[in-house]
């Protein structure tokens, strides 16, 4: 049985106090929740990790990083290393998230690197992938998820799969308010562990945790949560208000 998974990505928002604010909030409204029934996590901007893992130490709701370099430490300017994260509290990073890989420029072969280093390094990477709307449009969702999939997860063994989440985020849909049906996003998750499966075999697919992210709701979370191969949700705008991740949450137990 895979246990619900609810992260909040607040990419590039809040301040040292209304981030721990919202943490508190966070934690305070979900305590018969994270961690009993559903794994809840939260990934502030850098410059908050550590305040907002402090307001969140007695609680049990994880935090993660929004990215990391693909080094452990040396000569690389304006980069976090996983040993870095790992020291402020961090669990979880995300790697491959389509700001990184459509606005930055990521390739595939960078986040693969970032994969293994966050493994290496004692984090739990969430890798992301999802389509563009020309992409969906050409029918090539299925072309490009397998894509980032197999360059993602080059060269890991077993092992180091178990320490992997999923989450597919439609490109079109981050942002912009329009969410995936339950059905087209149930057609992808059911893609992707039937993928996990001819990589890496059938117990493996039934194991891991893929999420849905992509414009999600208090009034959708429910509906996308009941689909089969939804095991939980990828949370950017809703998870900037307090009350709305919290319902998030509850639709996910």
């Amino acid at each position: 049985m895979r246990k619900p998974f609810v992260a909040g990505n607040w990419k590039m928002n809040t301040d040292s106090q209304t981030g721990v604010q919202l943490a508190e909030r966070i934690a305070a409204g979900s305590v018969e929740a994270a961690g009993r029934t559903v794994t809840v996590a939260v990934c502030p901007p850098f410059v908050y990790l550590q305040a907002v893992t402090r307001a969140l130490a007695s609680s049990s709701i994880a935090v993660g990083a929004q990215d990391m370099y693909s080094e452990p430490d040396g000569a690389f300017t304006g980069e976090i290393s996983s040993s870095m994260l790992k020291d402020v509290g961090c669990t979880y990073c995300l790697c491959g998230h389509s700001e990184r890989r459509h606005v930055i420029g990521e390739t595939d072969e960078l986040i693969n690197k970032k994969v293994t280093a966050a493994i290496n390094g004692g984090l739990l990477p969430i890798l992301c992938v999802g389509e563009l709307l020309s992409e969906r449009e050409a029918s090539r969702t299925n072309d490009v998820v397998t894509r980032q999939l197999e360059e993602g997860l080059a060269a890991l063994g077993d092992e180091k799969l178990s320490a992997v989440t999923i989450a597919y985020e439609p490109v079109w849909a981050i942002g912009t308010g329009i969410t995936a049906t339950p059905d087209q996003a149930q057609e992808v998750h059911d893609f992707i562990r039937k993928l996990i499966g001819r990589m890496y075999g059938d117990q493996l697919a039934a194991e891991i945790r893929i999420l849905y992210g992509g414009s999600v709701k208090p009034g959708n979370a429910a509906e996308l949560m009941g689909c089969e191969d939804i095991d939980g949700l990828l949370v950017g705008g809703a998870s900037l208000k307090g009350d709305d991740f919290l319902a998030i949450i509850q639709a996910a137990v």
